[in-house]
């Protein structure tokens, strides 16, 4: 069993880093998993070359938000060069220590994956699926009880935020109610409830595009990954995202944009009328989605626009609010993949005539 750190320690994943998303991706995705677990106060993830944050950006983003110690662990399989050698540089603990012990933070370096039981058994199951075996994750195992347990601690919660938040949806028109709730239930953070921002035919426009098969979009593959697809077979649609294409690859390199502008510049290519763009990490797949509205190349139902961060987030999501559009963003920095996934999932259970909570 796990021993519980003190709820004011950090922890930095940090990637060597790669032009391709797939780095990122992953580690971003890793990220979410260790956040959800809610064992660290905050989770960052960090880079030696070629991407961002660098470690000591990440450093000091953590060390911002009033930790006492921040745990900085390698994301590699095995012990070597990076590992003992280039990190440590990165990091570098003889300068940025006693600057961080100041100011009462302490840094603490872990080691990388090892041979591990456990990845020992993520090996067997990618062998055993590319025999063509059926495997369940542990995910999708559950008995009687542990569904009824997951449901009495969901209406729990919701008994919870819903006296936490009862001044701010008491304003709100009933079907802007469960969006509200369905992100600070993920969040855990009540201030969400302030920050939504939903146009007055978000709701309708969303749930009638889901229902009529409309084309999905999403602007990174954590997006798409935390939407059921299986759900979505029913309205006979499914989440894509372009990040992966190799066209949008190249046209990154002739058009000198990011692969997300390039991703979404396809996708509109391809046709998104009527279509429904999910944007959790992006802010430049947002400013080239604006852009083509409002040069009437394109007219998708809803924009979903969370991206979080400290550069173009809350620009891009100011923008989106000025289409003649319906959309949902969220004002300020804030936001993020996990965001754009709980706003379309309570979407898709108003589509599928459920309630939520």
């Amino acid at each position: 069993m796990h021993k519980t750190p003190p709820n004011n320690v950090g922890l930095i994943l940090i990637g060597h880093g790669s032009k391709l998303p797939h780095n990122r991706e992953n580690l971003e995705k890793l990220a979410d998993i260790l956040r959800s677990n809610e064992t660290f106060k905050t989770v960052e993830i960090a880079f030696m070359v070629r991407d961002t944050p660098t470690v000591e950006e990440a450093i000091n983003i953590i060390a911002a938000r009033g930790v006492s110690k921040i745990v900085l662990i390698p994301a590699f399989l095995a012990p070597g060069v990076h590992t003992t050698q280039d990190i440590p540089g990165l990091i570098g603990v003889k300068e940025k220590e006693p600057q961080l012990k100041s100011k009462g933070v302490e840094l603490l370096y872990g080691e990388p994956l090892g041979s591990d039981k456990r990845i020992a058994e993520v090996l067997e199951e990618k062998a055993l699926k590319a025999l063509g075996a059926e495997v369940k994750k542990d995910s999708e195992i559950h008995d009687t009880y542990s569904v009824v347990a997951a449901v009495k601690i969901v209406n729990k919660s919701m008994v919870i935020i819903r006296e936490i938040i009862g001044e701010d949806i008491a304003k709100l028109p009933k079907e802007k109610v469960p969006i509200v709730e369905r992100v600070v239930h993920t969040t855990a953070d009540p201030e969400f409830a302030k920050l939504l921002v939903i146009s007055n035919d978000a709701v309708k426009a969303g749930v009638e595009a889901i229902k009529a098969g409309a084309k999905i979009i999403s602007d990174v593959k954590m997006v798409k990954a935390g939407i059921n697809n299986v759900r979505l077979k029913k309205f006979n649609t499914k989440v894509q995202t372009y990040m992966n294409d190799y066209r949008a690859m190249e046209l990154a390199k002739t058009e000198k944009l990011t692969i997300s502008a390039a991703a979404m510049r396809l996708a509109i290519k391809d046709g998104l009328d009527g279509g429904i763009v999910l944007i959790g990490n992006a802010p430049t797949a947002a400013f080239e989605l604006a852009e083509k509205i409002n040069s009437k190349k394109v007219k998708p139902a809803l924009i979903i626009a969370v991206p979080v961060g400290f550069v173009g987030a809350a620009e891009s999501k100011e923008v989106i609010a000025k289409l003649p559009v319906p959309h949902i963003i969220t004002k300020g920095r804030k936001g993020g993949s996990t965001l754009a996934v709980a706003i379309f999932n309570a979407l898709l259970t108003m589509a599928e005539g459920k309630n939520y909570g």
